[in-house]
């Protein structure tokens, strides 16, 4: 059966992703029934369903993943909350946004974020393929909340979003940006911790002055956090080998490129 697939370039991958889009239009379609959701909000979240299903199919097809995996079906269904969230912050340019409705949507694709990672552990399925998958969605939904607290807040705001973005177009210039990190639980919580409070800033619970102070001090630890890794690759540019070794899930925590043409059987 492996033999045909590959042989055909047809693997069970697919009525995943199909469902995926299908359940994202549905969502859109019950925004725009229950909320109102505008024209603009609409055709952004459709483009992202789309850009969504034709990058993962690519991608999982270059990785020769023989199935798509129940953690990697738990990312999908984060990916689909993030893009009714894209659709509600595209939205929010024309008219007052659904607050409730948004920061709902964000908060429980950032609860899901220790789902997906939970499930291929203990599975024995973590694979680079994976990791990137949930490191992508991951960085999206940060750049979303952070062009959603732009009005608010001030532009700067994005430098959180766009940081992760940077670093990997910086690897393209200086290759050693590429390397491996080691595990560290500061990073993974910095990481955690930004989009927790973007959400929160977004909730509008806090004052402004109190939101910007927030979102400040998230973005002044994700700076030493990069900053640390950054000193960490420079120092080791030079060696290889266990010294610069790191798993796949916390290598793509880090922004790093860790796609492979042969991942692990499921993730």
């Amino acid at each position: 059966m492996v033999a045909v697939q590959e042989r055909y370039d047809t693997r069970p991958f697919g009525p995943d992703i199909t469902a995926g889009t299908g359940v994202q239009l549905l969502m859109l379609e019950a925004l725009r029934r229950v909320v109102g959701l505008s024209t603009m909000g609409w055709l952004t979240g459709c483009v992202f369903a789309v850009a969504t299903w034709v990058v993962l199919t690519v991608a999982l097809r270059r990785s020769w993943t023989p199935s798509f995996g129940l953690a990697n079906r738990v990312t999908l269904a984060r990916t689909i909350l993030v893009g009714g969230v894209t659709a509600l912050v595209a939205d929010s340019f024309e008219r007052r946004t659904p607050v409730a409705v948004l920061v709902t949507l964000a908060a429980v694709a950032l609860v899901l974020d220790a789902v997906d990672g939970q499930v291929a552990r203990r599975t024995g399925t973590v694979t680079p393929l994976g990791a990137r998958f949930d490191m992508e969605v991951d960085a999206f939904l940060i750049l979303v909340l952070c062009v959603y607290l732009v009005v608010p807040l001030g532009p700067w705001v994005l430098c959180i979003g766009l940081m992760r973005y940077v670093f990997v177009a910086a690897s393209w210039v200086w290759p050693w940006l590429s390397g491996a990190l080691p595990h560290s639980m500061a990073r993974k919580t910095v990481a955690a911790l930004q989009g927790v409070v973007l959400v929160v800033a977004g909730a509008g619970v806090l004052s402004r002055s109190a939101a910007a102070l927030a979102v400040s001090g998230a973005l002044a630890l994700l700076v030493w956090s990069f900053g640390r890794d950054v000193g960490w690759l420079w120092r080791v540019r030079g060696l290889t080998g266990g010294r610069a070794a790191a798993g796949g899930r916390d290598r793509a925590e880090a922004g790093l490129p860790a796609m492979s043409r042969r991942a692990g059987p499921d993730r």
